[in-house]
């Protein structure tokens, strides 16, 4: 049965008001975090030709399966799958379907907010020593919770429409410090005696590395754990259907990405060489007010993206916890669970405040199936494309 108009505007009390061009920066903030200051150092295990194919092919991909993901959202006339878990039970069945998806959409959601959460206190840190050198300094540690102690606050906006605000402060955030990391090694030149060759260690942790490269710049494109639960938030109808905003949205963002990846990744490996530092706006020391500037927009920007991350984990909770408890959504039971989810991740980053270096990691383990293969087995086992045909090539 295909639902009227205002149920299917207005589904399950969910506020479906945003427009396409929030898709645009809810996306942009989500896929553009401040790993991509990382990417000169990934180009330096990787040499000029490899790492600029593996980031123009990750580019090429990821976008045709943000396609796939837009168009599964309403792949059933008269249903919206606002989860990626409801899309991989619709795929996979009740029961295999949310343990193929959930596990790794859930570590794409947790692991980036517990890495912006110490991110976020190192950024803060960074600038209150640029800016304040008289100042006495404070360790990382309580920098992160001064961080985090924001998120208490933030964590209680209802949905994604509330969070439209700070989502697009944090994607033209990205686009400002992306800026000033790339015309910053442009303005400073190339380092003497810069090499390009590949940066080798031993054996073993060469091959690591690279492997840790590569994990770094599939961390790059990370939007698709929650390209669904944005597009749940535009409004849709039989005759209007919420894919074509969202995917005019989604092209934007691919483009702001661009514009942010490849000069950082190109323009601060072509300075740097295999020297380059781990966050490339370590490397920049001068002018300090614009390095200072620079940080503060990390820490802006990685406001936004825990934000963003985190309110599909926040559905995911409070429905369980209302299924399991029979108790109604409200004030109480969202300052209880939200809250208790921000000290989770806060104690994991003040805990573990070398989290960040196991981008690589995630990248591998739960960024590469959600963003690159996962939609392209659903789409094959939905959609169903003729064998061989273009479709069905792609896609295997």
């Amino acid at each position: 049965e295909i639902p009227s108009d205002d149920k299917w505007a207005e589904d399950g009390g969910r506020r479906r008001k945003a427009k396409w061009w929030y898709s645009t920066f809810h996306t942009v903030t989500a896929m553009v975090g401040a790993g991509v200051l990382s990417l000169p150092y990934a180009m330096a295990y990787l040499g000029w030709g490899a790492g600029t194919f593996v980031m123009a092919l990750s580019w090429c991909v990821t976008l045709h399966t943000m396609w796939q993901m837009t168009q599964l959202h309403e792949c059933v006339p008269g249903v919206r799958f606002d989860r990626y878990y409801d899309l991989g039970r619709h795929a996979f069945g009740p029961r295999v379907g949310p343990w193929i998806v959930l596990p790794q959409q859930l570590i794409v959601q947790v692991g980036c907010d517990i890495v912006y959460m110490v991110t976020g206190g190192k950024c803060l840190k960074k600038f209150m020593e640029i800016a304040c050198t008289s100042c006495t300094p404070i360790r990382q540690s309580y920098w992160i919770c001064i961080f985090g102690g924001l998120h208490f606050f933030l964590s209680q906006l209802p949905d994604f429409n509330s969070v439209s605000g700070v989502s697009l402060a944090a994607a033209i955030m990205s686009l400002c410090y992306s800026t000033i990391a790339w015309v910053g090694s442009l303005s400073k030149g190339r380092a003497p005696n810069v090499s390009y060759g590949y940066k080798k260690t031993s054996g073993m942790d060469s091959m690591f590395r690279v492997f840790n490269a590569l994990g770094q710049i599939t961390f790059a494109y990370a939007g698709h754990a929650v390209a669904l639960e944005i597009q749940a938030t535009i409004p849709s109808t039989p005759e209007k259907p919420s894919r074509v905003p969202m995917w005019k949205g989604a092209v934007l963002a691919y483009f702001i990405n661009a514009v942010c990846y490849f000069p950082v990744a190109l323009i601060g490996y072509w300075a740097f060489g295999q020297d380059v530092a781990d966050n490339v706006l370590v490397a920049l020391q001068k002018p300090a007010w614009l390095i200072a500037a620079a940080n503060l927009m990390v820490v802006i920007h990685v406001i936004g993206s825990y934000q963003v991350y985190a309110m599909p984990v926040f559905d995911l909770i409070e429905t369980s916890v209302m299924k399991r408890l029979s108790v109604s959504r409200g004030v109480l039971l969202r300052l209880i669970v939200r809250s208790a989810y921000v000290a989770f991740t806060l104690f994991i980053g003040v805990t573990f405040p070398f989290f960040g270096d196991l981008l690589g990691f995630f990248g591998g383990f739960g960024f590469a199936p959600t963003s690159y293969f996962l939609p392209s087995v659903i789409w094959l086992k939905i959609m169903k494309p003729q064998r061989f045909s273009r479709s069905w090539i792609i896609n295997w």
